[in-house]
């Protein structure tokens, strides 16, 4: 009988294997992604949960938020679900302007909604590849609340930008009830008591509560900076 040990290093040798064929299909997902979305023009990423029903407040707001985007000449991309997703979506369809959704597969939550234009509907399989077409072809971020899904794409826009990764570009946070006790927490905790941030890294995302506030924002940002890709 074999021992663990044996059994598990069968096992690594056939993730080993594995392993080097994915890069193959992660591949794939870049070239398909970067092909797709290389072509739509200026675009907002705008995030949200996909637990947010058509009634709620934020499932409007994203909608309407959406469609004043496309009537200044914006494209809109989300995660491709339903709640926020599908509102944002929704609200670009309304407006007659880009309309992309970025979908990926996973056990639950997560299905196409019917507003995507179905040119600009694409599937991913991993979500580091998915959260680079994000960032790479959007030209700002609207944060409505999520999850930790909506907080890992948050974090990880700040980070890029405020380790220069990437140029810097209008992160706005809707809702100012729902982000206030976050922001608190990063200002007295991670800046004030710990240091491990600094006082100008505050200045990286907008908080809001109108959706004009929000593309007036984005609007006097780029009176002064290039739409371009952004890396």
């Amino acid at each position: 009988m074999r021992s663990k040990r044996e059994l598990s290093d069968k096992r690594w040798s056939a993730i080993k294997s594995n392993d080097s064929w994915a890069v193959f299909k992660i591949m794939s997902e870049f070239v398909n992604g970067f092909e797709s979305l290389s072509k739509i023009g200026p675009c907002v990423s705008i995030f949200g949960s996909a637990r947010t029903p058509e009634d709620h407040k934020y499932y409007k707001i994203a909608d309407n938020l959406a469609y004043l985007l496309c009537l200044k000449g914006y494209g809109v991309i989300t995660g491709g679900g339903p709640g926020v997703m599908e509102a944002a979506n929704r609200g670009a369809h309304r407006a007659g302007g880009k309309s992309v959704g970025l979908n990926i597969d996973l056990p639950f939550e997560q299905n196409n909604n019917r507003y995507i234009d179905q040119d600009k509907s694409l599937q991913f399989n991993y979500f580091f590849v998915r959260k680079l077409m994000f960032v790479k072809y959007a030209q700002g971020f609207v944060v409505l609340p999520g999850g930790f899904g909506t907080l890992d794409e948050l974090f990880e826009a700040l980070t890029l930008i405020q380790t220069k990764k990437i140029n810097r570009f209008p992160i706005i946070l809707m809702g100012k009830s729902f982000w206030e006790g976050l922001l608190e927490w990063i200002k007295n905790t991670l800046l004030e008591a710990n240091n491990n941030i600094s006082k100008e890294d505050l200045e990286l995302f907008y908080l809001v509560d109108t959706v004009e506030e929000a593309v007036e924002h984005i609007e006097n940002f780029y009176e002064d900076s290039e739409l371009s890709p952004n890396f």
